[in-house]
């Protein structure tokens, strides 16, 4: 599966985003759909994750309350909502694929796309 993610920006604090990530190659059902970030200087961190029929979610505790992740097979693309954003939120995101479960380490991710810039000003 390929991946192309898009929706990146620059916004003002407490603005919005939304991500996209297209999967071609493969159903996108056939996968578990992550997105991860990766600031300036630091590891690429978990943000979210949902499985394949989009029934359950999991979001890293600084982003609960303010981010969404969905999806779309028909579409085969998985979003990241982002609202109230904030500088912190600053990085490269990366939507990622694998088949086997909903996991918050990267190395057990198998497809990534290319990143998109977020940039979050105060």
């Amino acid at each position: 599966v390929q991946l192309q993610a898009s929706g990146g920006g620059l916004v003002q604090a407490g603005g919005s985003l939304r991500l996209s990530c297209a999967a071609s190659g493969r159903p996108l059902s056939e996968y578990v759909m992550g997105w991860f970030r990766q600031a300036p200087g630091k590891e690429r961190e978990f943000v979210a994750t949902i499985n394949w029929r989009g029934e359950s979610t999991a979001l890293v505790d600084s982003v609960k309350g303010r981010f969404a992740i969905s999806r779309d097979n028909a579409r085969n693309t998985v979003y990241l909502q982002m609202n109230s954003l904030k500088p912190e939120d600053t990085a490269v995101y990366y939507c990622a694929a694998n088949r086997r479960g909903m996991y918050r380490f990267k190395d057990w991710y198998d497809y990534w796309g290319q990143g998109t810039q977020v940039t979050v000003s105060s």
